[in-house]
């Protein structure tokens, strides 16, 4: 069973660095792209991004890989707010290749301030509903993604790790929802005999892991690749038809909140916005995104990207947002905006890799990883410490399968927290640092790793 997933050779020279502004808040930050694993496609999606934060000089790294429909910069406050608290480590995160696929141009430019937000919507957006906007965003088809699953990602992913490993560095791999799926897989993949997890010093599961039960027998898992292989490779998260939607709706919904918080939302009457995250009045770019997101307004369908933020407005016109409770509506608008060449969303996640993440087991071999081509089999060889966080997505599953994970390779390190009754499914990311549930346990078990 995997969390987040209901519906993103050793080289390891940089080829691109990138340096970007970044809020007060944050620490400064630098984009790195690695040669990544020589997989289906052309080769120029052979790359594998990390966002880096903190010193360049530190001896200990914390790794995050993101979730279903996720980039690497929705770790970046979170990622500021660890390392406030810890001197002498850095957070990398991780950017799939997936997101290569995307098109950040205007973006960018609506970013820096040279276009209006009017353009900047247009241009993903409103070309759907309005004649002779040109140019316009233009999808990708890419069939080759079909073949973007579990192996793909961990063989990128291990190319991150090593590359963080280098002159003895002690490294913790990590990850929210789907990324902690990604996490668990790694360090019970098996690399020819040996376990991912000796290049390991730790796991931080983020409201996601890999439990041994419902994995799909061996016809369940033919079928549903013979499905996949004879339709879409992305999953449609927001369920329009347009796989790529969910990520440009979170980019364009988010980037406005940022620039142009109290003007009339432009998202507001746009005619293909699915109903169910269209404020009841109208609302101002924050107010709509607030209203998307917040656990009591956003539909339950979309629990992945559920955040405690608040409440519209009891009055105005648009409708504005108020903040009081866990986050800010600025707080997640500004982690899924993300700096200029990037944003917090994946626009096209590989639905190989969440049925891949399904017969992940714990690191227990089953009949269905040799289907799926799925090496997930060193559950029992793990010599590494373990921190698990749980929200209301997790149903007690999270803390559950990270006691079998622990209990099945003999660890005793283990520091598990249920935030199940209080806390959603992005709120350890986004929540008010001062009083973040997350923040302030994993803190002391980085402090302990070796």
């Amino acid at each position: 069973m995997t969390y987040g997933c209901p519906v993103r050779l050793f080289v390891c020279a940089a080829v691109v660095v990138t340096l970007f502004a970044v809020p007060a808040s944050a620490s400064a930050d630098s984009f790195t792209t690695l040669a990544g694993y020589d997989a289906p496609g052309p080769a120029r999606y052979d790359r594998v991004g990390v966002l880096k934060q903190g010193p360049a000089s530190a001896r200990r790294v914390l790794l995050l890989a993101p979730g279903t429909s996720a980039g690497a910069a929705y770790f970046r406050l979170v990622a500021a707010d660890i390392l406030a608290r810890l001197p002498g480590w850095q957070v990398w995160s991780v950017e799939r290749r997936e997101n290569l696929l995307e098109d950040h141009s205007m973006a960018d430019r609506y970013k820096r301030g040279e276009v209006s937000g009017e353009s900047f919507f247009d241009y993903y957006l409103g070309w759907l509903a309005k004649a002779g906007v040109a140019p316009h965003f233009e999808p990708l088809v890419a069939g080759f993604a079909r073949e973007w699953g579990m192996r793909v990602a961990v063989e990128d992913l291990r190319r991150v790790v090593r590359s963080a490993r280098r002159g003895g560095r002690t490294v913790v791999l990590g990850g929210h929802s789907l990324g902690a799926t990604l996490s668990v897989a790694y360090a019970t993949w098996d690399f020819a005999g040996r376990a991912g997890g000796d290049d390991l010093d730790g796991l931080v599961l983020i409201d996601g892991g890999s439990s041994s039960r419902a994995v799909p027998s061996p016809a369940q898992a033919r079928r549903e690749l013979a499905t996949l292989l004879g339709s879409g490779p992305f999953l449609d998260l927001a369920g329009t038809g347009f796989a790529w939607s969910g990520g440009v709706f979170n980019l364009v919904g988010s980037t406005l909140a940022v620039r142009e918080p109290t003007a009339p939302a432009l998202l507001g009457t746009f005619p293909f916005l699915p109903p169910a995250l269209r404020p009841p009045v109208p609302a101002t770019n924050r107010g709509g995104y607030g209203y998307a997101f917040d656990a009591e307004t956003s539909p339950s369908g979309l629990a992945l990207i559920h955040q405690h933020l608040g409440s519209l407005a009891p009055a105005g016109d648009p409708r504005d947002w108020v903040n009081g409770e866990l986050g800010t509506v600025e707080r997640a608008a500004e982690a899924f905006s993300g700096p200029v060449g990037r944003d917090g969303s994946a626009w096209y996640h590989p639905r190989r890799l969440s049925l891949d993440a399904s017969v992940t087991n714990g690191g227990v071999r089953t009949p269905a990883q040799q289907v799926l081509g799925v090496r997930t089999t060193h559950g029992r060889d793990l010599d590494l410490a373990i921190y698990a966080f749980e929200t209301s997505l997790g149903k007690g599953r999270v803390l559950r399968s990270a006691r079998q994970l622990a209990r099945r390779s003999g660890i005793r390190r283990v520091t598990l927290v249920d935030r199940s009754t209080t806390y959603a499914h992005v709120d350890p990311l986004t929540a008010d640092p001062a009083s973040n549930a997350f923040v302030s346990t994993v803190v002391p078990f980085l402090r302990r790793a070796r």
